[in-house]
């Protein structure tokens, strides 16, 4: 039954898709034979269709059945795709942006949205119940299961994720107060690990408290691999960029040091770049090979697991890339983000758009 769903969603995700390239006349769109479904279709290798444009610093993407969910940063305002266009879920109330803050990161669980924003008294991450169907999805009240996080014009973190052990993660940036990174008694710098209520896990490594993993400096992206490896991607300062896999309780370094060559104390970073040819704002796995979204470096780079300090170039002309995400169905997108303040905005800006990968 749960695979017939799953099949079921797949195709009306495609559907969805597809729907939206075919409507604005895209070149690459392809309906099956015979069917009314098909698949997005670009012409090869990082090859690109536009699925929706005209997004205000849009941040993160989430999925809800087979609809597609944007948080843009600046306006509070969470947007899903319909048609050629978007439409208004709604608002996340008293938003508190500038900066790198605002309406960050999305997640969804079941019937339930999980938001991480700016408030007015420190970063949170509230629970909004959804409502409707795709084509008409609403929010309900918010609930917040977590608050008072470091809060600053930048390094605020706010990815979310749930993992494969069904616990909401979410990264949390040193705000500019980059001392309390190594005090995991505090939740700047950090991983946290929370259930779907915002209670502690009780196999956390510290006890009574979120924390999962510390030492960061503004960690954003988050992945899990086939085997359960937890990755996540962070911002460096001056010099590396990292991708990190992740253990609890392990002591990530910031900012005692950037990069490899930490020794025993710290964990080394399976891969680091340069900070103008990443700032990894995202990652997102398929099979083994993980992508990177990357906004000073402005691409879309592929991984291989197995060696992941080699990396491949998929796109590098669209801009900043903010998000990277597979749909149900398995395709690859993005989202530009050069509207945020620090790009240089295009015709159409920003965009979410379809990559093929092969």
């Amino acid at each position: 039954m749960d695979r017939n769903r799953n099949k079921a969603r797949a195709r009306q995700t495609r559907i969805a898709l597809v729907s939206a390239l075919c409507a604005v006349g895209l070149a690459g769109c392809s309906l099956g034979p015979g069917s009314s479904s098909g698949s997005i279709q670009p012409s090869g290798p990082g090859a690109m269709e536009t699925v929706v444009d005209e997004l205000d610093a849009p941040w993160s993407v989430a999925w809800y059945q087979d609809a597609a969910l944007i948080s843009e940063r600046d306006t509070g305002r969470i947007l899903e795709i319909v048609g050629d266009g978007t439409r208004e879920v709604g608002v996340v109330p008293d938003v508190v942006s500038g900066g790198e803050g605002g309406l960050l990161g999305l997640a969804v669980e079941g019937n339930d949205l999980f938001v991480y924003s700016g408030g007015p008294d420190g970063n949170r991450i509230q629970r909004f119940p959804l409502t409707g169907s795709p084509g008409s999805v609403g929010i309900g009240e918010p609930v917040t299961i977590l608050d008072d996080l470091p809060q600053s014009g930048n390094h605020n973190g706010g990815r979310i994720a749930f993992g494969p052990d069904g616990l909401l993660y979410a990264t949390v940036g040193d705000a500019g107060d980059r001392d309390q990174a190594q005090d995991p008694k505090t939740l700047g710098g950090t991983i946290v690990r929370l259930t779907r209520d915002g209670e502690i896990p009780s196999d956390n490594p510290f006890e009574d408290s979120p924390v999962y993993s510390y030492g960061h400096r503004n960690p954003q992206g988050l992945a899990w691999a086939e085997d359960g490896t937890m990755y996540a991607a962070e911002f460096g300062q001056d010099t590396w960029d990292e991708l990190n896999i992740i253990e609890p309780g392990k002591n990530y370094g910031w900012p005692e040091v950037e990069g490899r060559g930490r020794g025993d104390e710290f964990v080394d970073p399976v891969a680091q770049w340069s900070t103008d040819e990443a700032s990894p704002s995202a990652i997102a796995i398929q099979g083994e090979h993980l992508f990177v979204a990357n906004l000073g470096g402005e691409s879309l780079t592929r991984l291989d697991l197995s060696d992941p300090q080699e990396s491949t170039t998929v796109v590098n002309t669209v801009g900043r890339v903010r998000e990277v995400t597979f749909s149900p169905d398995n395709e690859l997108l993005i989202l530009t983000n050069n509207t945020d303040g620090r790009g240089t905005p295009g015709d159409g800006d920003d965009k979410l758009l379809q990559v093929g990968d092969g």
